[in-house]
């Protein structure tokens, strides 16, 4: 069972989260969304965003086995999320679509839509080793 995280399990975090950011990065309809969707939507995104990861984390990588683990459990969630976020952001920085100084609104707006199916990515690639 997993008891900690380590540089091969960010690894594959990291990979899984590139899996996924690539394609819906590239994507003008992302863009344009987190350019009109409105924040409530966008809180409603992450919240389903980190409950599918805690969901998935629950019950594959820990199998339903948390009790004497939940710090473990939390941070393999929020590590997850954050290194997807990590990845996103370099992945539309690199496409210019990342305006970080000049609109930070729609850029975070944009992270966290591409980071929701980015961390999903790589919570799933993250599973695969685990027992």
């Amino acid at each position: 069972m997993p008891l900690s995280f380590n540089a091969e399990d960010a690894g594959q975090v990291t990979i899984g989260a590139f899996a996924l950011a690539v394609p819906i990065s590239f994507s003008e309809e992302a863009w344009n969304l987190g350019d009109t969707l409105p924040m409530i939507n966008l809180l409603l995104v992450f919240i389903l965003s980190i409950s599918f990861l805690g969901l998935f984390t629950y019950g594959s990588v820990f199998q339903g086995n948390i009790r004497y683990r939940v710090p473990v459990f939390i941070f393999r969630i929020v590590i997850a999320y954050l290194l997807a976020a990590f990845v996103v952001s370099l992945v539309l920085l690199s496409l210019n679509k990342f305006p970080i100084i000049d609109e930070p609104l729609l850029a975070f707006k944009r992270l966290i839509l591409i980071t929701m199916p980015a961390s999903m990515g790589a919570i799933i690639v993250d599973s695969f080793d685990k027992e």
